[in-house]
């Protein structure tokens, strides 16, 4: 059975190994051999197997350049390696190469070559068979360069355990150590290059983007990430397209149209050159151009789409690339290539071919690489710089480096540094095993592996736990998932003015070790859009929103197309495309176009406005008017007229006057607590105190006109003292309420943000509305009361005759403060303050104007009316008309009585009054007597009352002569009854003027 498993294997390894031929590997025998797979051409030629014979192996073609500097990349460092007196001594490494063309087919067919040997070893066949070749057994593999390709080759290698060491492959899957257990790298892997064309296109501030993936391993999984970044940073995706080198023309023409359709102008791409050069191809054929093309690593410096007659439409291409290194001594030995030098490298014949166009004369011209040309060219797929049909022989003398082509491109060595990385990497894990000291070794008791019997698994954790200083200095070290993290140079497609090739200059860079947000460095002056303009494309769906608006939503459509709104009042938005208005702060309003907050208007009362004015020098004039007014009734003191008013309640009137007038000037200006708690318990206790006066003098003269003839007790009570005594009660109960309501609600100072947007209004908040009323409320229950007392009293002598005045100011203070009610209810902000400040000036100004301008027009224009006699006439004739009024209603009542007796005639009152009744005076005074009369001081009256007219007449002499002028004038009047009212005498009794 072991024997039978035997041959098996060798019939397998023997067909693997005829099947690859000794031109289709690099081989070289060594103590510990290397594998390694590289991409020498860039895929293999379409054949159709009818199975009728033998299958054959498909054909690889158009020639890989770059694969060819890879893989002499690796054989450089393996000599290096070898030649290296601290670096494995003693000790030889070999290596087993081959082409994978690009496939996943040639790929595992190389791997199971590699895998077949280290079954054959494990085996021990040596006793069996006699394998004077023998190779040993691979115990590490460098590559694969796809990430599709090394999917499959990890997979295999997986299963036994055989370290594989990738330098191209990217994608994030292999990551995943339980599928891919043996899989390491030394190229950062996708999840990092997704993120960093996610920033770039949101630094070039763009949303509406179209994905291209390869339909493999590589590109489905690095664009799933970049839609992951993408919704992240609210970037749309208008389409989204996978592509392949094996797609058909119908499937390419499909999505050329969706590119030619869309609005996108950028295009983020995840693929490999290969895959992606049948996509350009027909893109260049349909002149499709003003697209930005965000290139991943894998083609962003391809020499397959790096061409120039492909710039005019990917002139504007923005790649990644790795980070370049530095390989001493390896262009000298690129430039050493020689096919009859280089005999372990079965790839040189046909690279020196495709390079000078020739084919060597010691091969058949039916070799494989010049039918391997001779088919590429007449597909227009040849690599070559020939035009013919056929090659010329080779001389063998051409010069390497008079040809350009990407073997000689080493200025940015990436790819190929990874290989050269790759190669020390599992050196320097062999160097582990070679110093390892027992005791202290990774393997069970900590022993170690031994380095003439290596095995890979052995090579594989010493792997996972390498550490070391490559020749640039920078440590290197595979994390938990066998990955090495690494930076992104970014670099622009440009065209070389020299010759008109392609070149990548580089325009920044992508540090992933730096925290979010400062990865990104980008030198915008160095970036040419499609090869010559400075301007940065647009690639939006709608146009940016200006600063004052916000982004708006519309149905149906993705987040990235919206309409411009503006922002509403008391927001602001001072960015570009802003997803929402910000509010204002509370103090502030936004401007006119919305971009920024701007303080609020302040609004009272203000001194300084022309209404603040104005009401100001209304308050003074009020002020002086009543300082006026007090200083002539203070000069005027001693007259008539200022002792008949009362006047110490007449000083008490004018100050609280003053003190009306003066509470107004608390309501302007800017509010402060101080000035809202004294304004409106100033004006209410001013106005009480002016009303309690004028209610208490009304009362009084009232009382004194209407009572009988006073006692000393009567004298004693309507004093002085017992007016102010009620002056002082009334007001009083108002000092009580403002107390109570500074106590419990005190007014304090209030910004009132709500009545208008833009305006910050300084108001008074009264703290208790209810006690306010209280305030306004007993203020007009007292002028109500004073009104009543003024009506009642409306008959008085005319020099006592105040009532009608305060009858009418106290009218005048109902409609003020009536009016002033709605006017305050619906007024806002500084209005308030005036509306009040109005209804206070104008009812002071009525009190004064009504209660003291007749009698200071008196006093400083008529002084002949400020007499005693003009007093005591207005007070005698209206005792007369008292007097009069009385006899005749008992006049009516006895004649009345008379009638219901007896019809006698009624006889005339037993007074002596001299009437007459619509007649002429019976009994005319002589001119002589009539001059005298009027020469002396008096006055006459006349008195009417039912259809009758009395004319009374009084004069008035020296006070030592009162008694004869009384008794002269009841003479002359004839007034001597008895029995009539003698409420003559009662009001004389307590008049003021003696």
């Amino acid at each position: 059975m072991t024997l039978y498993s035997c041959c098996l294997i060798l019939l397998l390894f023997t067909w693997n190994t005829a099947a690859y031929g000794p031109n289709q590997r690099a081989q070289k025998k060594g103590d510990i051999i290397l594998g390694g797979l590289f991409p020498i051409h860039f895929g293999v030629a379409a054949k159709d197997q009818d199975l009728k014979s033998r299958p054959e192996s498909v054909e690889c073609i158009r020639y890989n350049f770059r694969g060819f500097r890879w893989l002499q990349a690796m054989i450089f460092a393996i000599e290096e390696i070898n030649s290296s007196p601290t670096l494995l001594p003693n000790m030889t490494l070999g290596y087993r190469i081959f082409d994978t063309c690009n496939t996943v087919s040639k790929a595992l067919e190389a791997t199971l070559s590699f895998v077949a040997q280290n079954k054959i070893d494990s085996l021990n066949l040596d006793e069996f068979c006699n394998c004077s070749e023998h190779i040993p057994s691979t115990i590490a593999v460098v590559g694969a360069t796809g990430s599709g390709i090394s999917t499959a080759v990890a997979n295999l290698l997986g299963l036994f355990y055989i370290p594989q060491v990738s330098y191209a492959s990217s994608s994030r899957l292999l990551s995943n150590k339980n599928q891919f257990k043996s899989f390491l790298r030394t190229i950062p892997n996708d999840e990092h290059q997704a993120t960093a064309m996610a920033d770039i296109i949101e630094y070039f501030r763009w949303n509406w983007v179209g994905t291209i993936a390869a339909d493999d391993d590589y590109g489905r999984p690095g664009i799933e990430k970049f839609r992951e970044e993408a919704e992240e940073r609210d970037i749309c995706i208008d389409f989204s397209e996978l592509i392949s080198q094996y797609s058909d023309e119908e499937e390419i023409q499909q999505v050329v149209e969706v590119i030619q359709n869309s609005t996108a102008r950028v295009i983020v791409v995840f693929s490999s050159g290969p895959d992606l050069e049948p996509l350009i191809k027909e893109i260049v054929r349909r002149n499709i151009t003003g697209k930005i093309w965000l290139a991943s690593e894998a083609w962003a410096s391809s020499s397959l789409i790096a061409m120039p007659e492909f710039f005019r439409v990917i002139g504007s291409t923005i790649g990644f690339a790795l980070k370049a290194g530095q390989i001493p001594g390896f262009r000298e030995f690129l430039q050493k290539v020689h096919p009859k030098k280089s005999t372990n490298n079965g790839f040189a014949k046909e690279f020196w071919e495709e390079t000078f166009n020739c084919y060597l004369p010691d091969g058949s011209k039916n070799s494989p690489a010049s039918t391997s040309f001779h088919k590429g060219h007449e597909e227009g797929l040849g690599a070559g710089n020939g035009t013919a049909a056929f090659r010329p022989p080779c001389t063998g003398d051409e010069n390497i480096t008079s040809v350009e082509t990407p073997y000689m491109d080493y200025t940015h060595l990436r790819i190929s540094y990874n290989v050269y990385l790759a190669v020390y990497s599992i050196a320097h894990a062999l160097q582990d095993i070679y110093t390892c000291t027992p005791g202290k070794g990774l393997f069970t008791n900590g022993s170690c592996a031994d380095i003439k019997k290596v095995e890979a698994w052995q090579v594989l954790k010493h792997l996972r736990h390498l550490n070391f200083t490559n020749n640039m200095g920078e440590q290197v070290d595979f994390d938990e998932f066998g990955d090495l993290v690494g930076n992104y140079s970014i670099i622009n497609w440009h065209l070389s003015p020299e010759d008109g090739s392609v070149v990548f200059e580089e325009v920044g860079h992508y540090n992933v070790y730096a925290k979010k947000g400062e990865r990104l460095f980008i030198n915008e002056n160095k970036i040419l859009w499609s090869g010559f303009s400075k301007e940065v494309p647009f690639s939006n769906c709608s146009r940016d929103c200006l600063p004052g608006t916000r982004k708006g939503i519309i149905e149906g459509e993705p987040t990235c197309c919206f309409e411009c709104v503006d922002c509403p009042d008391g927001e602001y938005s001072d960015e570009t495309d802003a997803s929402a208005c910000d509010k204002c702060p509370e103090d502030y309003w936004s401007n006119e176009n919305h971009t920024s907050c701007i303080p609020k208007q302040i609004e009272f009362l203000s001194w300084t406005e022309p209404f603040g004015i104005a009401l100001t020098l209304f308050a003074v004039l009020g002020i002086f008017l009543t300082s006026f007014v007090l200083g002539v009734f203070t000069k005027f003191r001693n007259t008539p007229i200022v002792k008949a008013t009362n006047r110490e309640l007449s000083y008490l009137l004018l100050f609280s006057l003053l003190c009306c007038f003066s509470s107004s000037l608390f309501f302007i200006g800017e509010p402060q607590n101080w000035t809202c708690r004294l304004r409106q318990p100033a004006f209410g206790i001013s106005f009480v105190l002016c009303i309690s006066c004028i209610l208490v003098k009304t009362n009084r003269v009232l009382l004194v006109f209407e009572a009988k003839i006073p006692t000393s007790l009567h004298r004693k009570w309507w004093g002085l003292n017992l007016q102010f005594l009620l002056v002082f009660l009334c007001t009083f109960v108002q000092i009580v309420i403002c107390v109570i309501w500074l106590y419990t609600a005190p007014p304090s100072s209030y910004r009132n943000h709500e009545l208008e947007d833009e305006i910050i209004f300084i108001t008074c908040h009264e703290g208790s509305l209810m006690a306010l009323g209280f305030l306004i409320g007993y203020t007009c229950l007292l002028a109500a009361i004073c009104f009543f007392f003024a009506f009642k009293s409306r008959k008085l002598p005319e020099n006592f005759n105040e009532a009608k005045f305060i009858t009418f100011s106290m009218l005048i203070f109902f409609i003020v403060w009536i009016s002033f009610i709605p006017a305050y209810a619906s007024t806002y902000g500084k209005f308030v303050s005036a509306v009040e400040v109005i209804a206070i000036l104008a009812a002071s100004f009525g009190l004064l104007a009504c209660i003291f301008f007749n009698k200071v027009y008196i006093i400083l224009f008529k002084p002949s009316r400020n007499t005693i006699e003009e007093v005591r006439c207005s007070t005698a004739a209206h005792a007369f008309k008292v007097a009069a009024r009385a006899t005749l209603r008992r006049s009516n009542v006895s004649r009345k009585r008379s009638n219901s007796l007896g019809g006698s005639t009624g006889s005339t009152p037993s007074s002596s009054i001299s009437s007459k009744s619509n007649h002429e005076d019976p009994f005319p005074l002589p001119a002589s007597a009539e001059r005298q009369r009027q020469q002396q001081r008096g006055c006459k009256q006349k008195v009417s009352f039912g259809s009758g007219t009395v004319t009374l007449s009084l004069s008035f002499e020296e006070p030592q002569k009162n008694a004869m002028a009384n008794r002269n004038a009841k003479r002359r009047n004839s007034l001597e009854a008895q029995n009539s009212d003698d409420s003559l005498m009662r009001h004389r009794a307590l008049l003021p003027l003696q």
